[in-house]
C-alpha cells in the first residue's frame, strides 16, 4: 500500500480480465469471478468505483501474443499516454504468456509510473527488486505455457498413432460404447452412403453423383455435433462440396487418418489469427491405420 501514491489514484484503475478459449470462458467460471473481483480490490486500495475500468474484450483469445488482442492494446496504449495508474490481473498468464509482451508492458509502465497489481501484491516497476520479480512472473508464464504446449502435443499424437484419439466422427459413423467405430445404426443411413459410393464407381465424376442425387430427389444425412441435439439425425440437400469431401474422406474406407492438413504457424489468419493449413499427400499422412472399423 504505500508504493501507491496519490498520483496514481489520480488516474484510473484498469482490471484485464482474459480466458484462453472460448471454452473456458464458459466451463471455467471460478477463474472468470476471480478476475472480476479485482474491481473490489481496487477500490479497497483507494481507487474509486467510477474510477475502475475493465477490460474484457480479449475473453477467449490466447495469450501467446498480443497480436489479435484490442483489449490488451488498448491498456498498452492507454499506459503509455498516461492514464493509467495501476493495472490488475489475475496473474502474469492472463496479461500476456509471451515475455516481449509482458516486457513491453513492464517497460513502458516504468516509464509511466504505472503500478502492477495481483491478488496479494503490488509492484512497481521503477523498483529493481518488484521489477525483478515481475520479470520472473513473466518467464515462469511463458515457460508453463511451452510446457503445456510439450505435454499436450506429444499426448495427442501418441493417442493418435494408436487410432484412440477422439474427434467428431463423419456421417455414417457412430461411437459404440467401447469407443469403437460402427457403422449408423440407422439402415437408411447406411444405405443412403453405400448408394453415393454406387454412383460413383459406376459415374466416376462427383458432380454426376450430386446429379443423380437430385434427381432421384435424394437428401444426405448428417449427425449433429452441436450441443443442441447433438447425435440428432438431419437430412441436407446435397451439394457439390459436401459428395467431395465424402469422396475424399479415407475414413469411409475403413482407414483412421490424422494429420491430414499441415498447419504453418507463421501464417496466420488477419481475422482470428489461426494458423494456415495445407493438406498434405497421402504417402506423408503421419497416422495411417487401414481396417481400423468398417468400410463403405
Amino acid at each position: 500500500a504505500t508504493k501507491i501514491q496519490p498520483a496514481h489514484r489520480d488516474r484510473l484503475a484498469y482490471v484485464y480480465v482474459r480466458q484462453s478459449t472460448p471454452w473456458q470462458v464458459v466451463e471455467n467460471r471460478e477463474s472468470t469471478e476471480r478476475q472480476y473481483q479485482l474491481q473490489s480490490r481496487a477500490v479497497a486500495l483507494g481507487w474509486a468505483p467510477s474510477r475502475v475500468e475493465t477490460i474484457d474484450e480479449d475473453q477467449g483469445r490466447t495469450g501467446s501474443s498480443a497480436t489479435h488482442r484490442t483489449g490488451f492494446q488498448r491498456l498498452v496504449s492507454d499506459v503509455g499516454l498516461g492514464r493509467v495508474g495501476i493495472v490488475l490481473m489475475l496473474e502474469a498468464s492472463r496479461l500476456a504468456r509471451n515475455n516481449s509482451d509482458w516486457y513491453r508492458l513492464i517497460e513502458i509502465c516504468g516509464v509511466s509510473a504505472t503500478l502492477i497489481a495481483d491478488e496479494g501484491a503490488v509492484d512497481n516497476p521503477r523498483d529493481p527488486n518488484d521489477r525483478l520479480l515481475l520479470g520472473v512472473k513473466g518467464t515462469l508464464s511463458e515457460a508453463e505455457l511451452f510446457t503445456l504446449r510439450t505435454r499436450l502435443y506429444e499426448g495427442r499424437w501418441n493417442k493418435a498413432r494408436k487410432g484412440r484419439l477422439q474427434f467428431p466422427l463423419p456421417s455414417g459413423y457412430v461411437r459404440s460404447a467401447q469407443d469403437q467405430w460402427e457403422l449408423d445404426p440407422d439402415v437408411q443411413v447406411r444405405e443412403r452412403f453405400s448408394y453415393v459410393f454406387d454412383v460413383f464407381r459406376r459415374e466416376g465424376v462427383a458432380r454426376r453423383v450430386v446429379r443423380e442425387l437430385k434427381e432421384q430427389g435424394l437428401d444426405l444425412p448428417v449427425r449433429v455435433t452441436a450441443k443442441e441435439g447433438y447425435g440428432s439425425l438431419v437430412w441436407k440437400t446435397p451439394t457439390l462440396s459436401a459428395i467431395i469431401r465424402i469422396l475424399r474422406n479415407p475414413a469411409y474406407a475403413g482407414a483412421y487418418v490424422y494429420g491430414r492438413s499441415e498447419y504453418f504457424s507463421e501464417r496466420r489468419s488477419p481475422k482470428t489469427g489461426k494458423a494456415s493449413a495445407q493438406m498434405r499427400n497421402v504417402a506423408q499422412w503421419p497416422v495411417r491405420i487401414t481396417e481400423h472399423h468398417p468400410a463403405y
